[in-house]
């Protein structure tokens, strides 16, 4: 090999080892499609007003018109914001919030829990709800769905009964149901009580049930009788039938085909 060529390659290395190289760490496949996906979601603006839509204040007092944006923030004293946080608030954040309808695509306006106005139209869901065997309503929804809500529900005390939930505390209505009401025997309520079944599933008190000769309550429901259908009466109109020839004559009739052709070999031979 050429000495010159060699004495070029031992320098070409000697360089190489001299010049500090950074080496770039490669990164994990899914880096670079999170950062593309929070590229893609939208941020609200620094300088985005606060809309508070969870209260419902004028829905619960009542006025439940929908508003436009310009409205909105007329309400809450926020007219002096930017035509972007404007746009933002027009076309994201009022549009997706759960709380919100869109009507018409400009207006807004509260999404209650519930669709109820008044005492009447809260009993009917609560009814509902028993009746379905839903169990009962949070407080905190018909407070923030039923307009004038504490003076709907002192008037119709009598006819809603509150439960509060040991989990959380929270109050929860059911219809109370007067139908339902009757006296038990206090022995019979002592027995009731004393009886534990935590530890026990519906499957197994119904096969327990089932062994003392007692049918679970699912057997028990109310059968409702199907009713047959009435036929249909026959149609009495008269059919008219075509009268068979002469046979009403069978018995008197007779043939004369004998008796024509010989009276006319007698005229003949005449």
């Amino acid at each position: 090999m050429d000495p010159a060529l060699l004495r070029e390659r031992e320098a070409f290395k000697k360089r190489a080892i001299a010049t500090p190289t950074v080496e770039k760490k490669s990164r994990p496949d899914g880096s670079s499609q999170q950062r593309d996906e929070s590229k893609k979601k939208v941020r609200p603006p620094s300088n985005a007003p606060k809309l508070d839509s969870s209260k419902g204040t004028r829905h619960q007092d009542g006025d439940d018109h929908p508003l436009t944006l310009e409205e909105i923030l007329d309400e809450t004293n926020q007219l002096d914001i930017g035509s972007g946080v404007k746009n933002w608030l027009q076309s994201e954040a009022l549009v997706n919030n759960p709380k919100i309808d869109v009507i018409d695509g400009n207006r807004f306006a509260f999404k209650p829990v519930y669709r109820i106005r008044d005492g009447k139209s809260l009993l009917k869901l609560l009814k509902q709800h028993d009746l379905k065997g839903l169990g009962g309503v949070l407080l905190e929804d018909v407070q923030e769905s039923l307009p004038h809500c504490e003076k709907a529900l002192k008037n119709r005390a009598s006819e809603i009964v509150y439960i509060t939930r040991p989990i959380d505390k929270k109050k929860i209505l059911f219809y109370n149901d007067k139908t339902a009401n009757f006296v038990v025997d206090e022995e019979f309520q002592k027995c009731w009580r004393a009886v534990t079944v935590d530890a026990m599933d519906d499957g197994k008190i119904d096969e327990y049930l089932e062994k003392q000769g007692i049918r679970s309550m699912q057997d028990h429901g109310i059968k409702k009788t199907v009713i047959p259908k009435r036929k249909k009466p026959p149609n009495k109109k008269r059919q008219f039938k075509k009268p068979r020839d002469n046979e009403h004559l069978a018995d008197v009739l007779e043939t004369y085909e004998d008796n024509t052709l010989t009276q006319k070999g007698a005229s003949a031979s005449g």
